[in-house]
């Protein structure tokens, strides 16, 4: 059961803001805005307003794409690579223990995702909110979220994400990555 700290740590502990992207239109930031609020990727059609707006934004829309429909896999994979680096992290006094604990894990990486392709599809490595972060810096103190393995976790995201892209030329994906990386890594 949670308390109600980290019930309340949780709600405050959105990471992405687009108040530095004053260089689009409204209608985009709206269109980013809803979809964080829902948690959820940019869907399709959120992806053509953008591209009809922003042509210019085509080939990081494309990425944001591929990624989205891909992020099971990668997240499958970046999972598989976090068990093998601490094998005994889901196990009876593991970090990740019990499977509830493991599976808000695998969800985070699932968010963290999902934030960064809004990053890449702004092409803006400024997508987070200091304010989120040190909230939920707060929750993975209270929470006592291994962060070795959490910057682990993200840095595998990042590789396979590289992966799913290779051979579409469209770009260089690890600064948005590397963001949430650094960001994380700031945490105590």
């Amino acid at each position: 059961m949670l308390s109600e700290k980290v019930k309340e740590l949780i709600v405050k502990s959105r990471i992405v803001s687009f108040q530095s992207w004053q260089n689009y239109p409204s209608e985009v930031i709206a269109l980013f805005q809803t979809a964080d609020d829902r948690g959820e990727y940019l869907n399709d059609e959120d992806l053509a307003k953008i591209q009809q707006l922003i042509p210019d934004l085509t080939p990081s829309l494309t990425i944001v794409r591929i990624l989205r429909d891909d992020a099971p896999k990668i997240i499958t994979k970046a999972r598989a690579e976090v068990l093998q680096a601490f094998p005994h992290i889901t196990e009876v006094g593991g970090a990740l223990y019990p499977p509830e604990r493991a599976e808000a894990c695998w969800r985070d990486f699932w968010h963290f995702l999902r934030c960064i392709t809004y990053g890449i599809a702004g092409q803006s490595t400024d997508y987070t909110s200091s304010e989120g972060l040190g909230y939920m810096e707060q929750l993975y103190q209270e929470l006592k979220v291994p962060l070795d393995a959490m910057v682990y976790g993200l840095e595998q995201l990042r590789e396979y994400s590289i992966e799913e892209l290779k051979g579409q030329n469209l770009g260089d994906v690890a600064p948005y990555f590397n963001h949430a990386i650094d960001r994380l890594q700031d945490f105590k």
